[in-house]
């Protein structure tokens, strides 16, 4: 029992040091409320002018598991190089087996487009080079375009009965 006691002690110390935080923190800080100027995001001064995204690219999670599988690899190399020379050639063999895999996944990865960032090869060619006048200007005329004015129904289309 007297071997668990500096790890009770030090348990009880980090409640105590955590409660008395919080408690300190709630007397000291100021009663003043929030206002929206408060509340809106700071970054060097600039006020942003759109809201953030909710959401991170799928991409940043894709990388980040493959950081995550060349870090474990790495560490699984230090245990094999400090018995190096008590495996000899076979301990070389497995090593050199195992790097092989994972650059093979890593090459699959690769070319599968698993670290491009930028818009795909196939998107890019299916978008226009250029936007033509003629279309910004009915993107703007169906815009400013008021709604009693404009049709209710479809109007009659191939296939359809007028």
């Amino acid at each position: 029992m007297a071997d668990y006691l500096p790890i009770l002690i030090l348990i009880i110390l980090g409640f105590l040091f955590a409660s008395l935080s919080f408690v300190a923190s709630a007397l000291l800080a100021p009663k003043k409320k929030p206002t929206a100027a408060k509340l809106a995001p700071y970054e060097c001064g600039i006020v942003p002018g759109i809201d953030p995204p909710t959401r991170f690219p799928v991409r940043f999670y894709l990388v980040a598991m493959i950081f995550i599988i060349f870090d474990i690899e790495v560490v699984f190399l230090y245990p094999w190089a400090v018995i190096f020379r008590q495996l000899r050639s076979f301990g070389l063999v497995e090593v050199l087996v195992f790097a092989a895999v994972v650059f093979v996944s890593f090459v699959f990865l690769v070319g599968n487009g698993a670290l491009n960032w930028g818009p795909s090869k196939r998107v890019l060619r299916a978008m226009p080079s250029r936007t033509s006048s003629s279309t910004i200007a009915r993107i703007g005329a169906a815009i400013s375009e008021p709604a009693a004015d404009r049709p209710t129904t479809a109007p009659p289309g191939p296939g359809r009965a007028a």
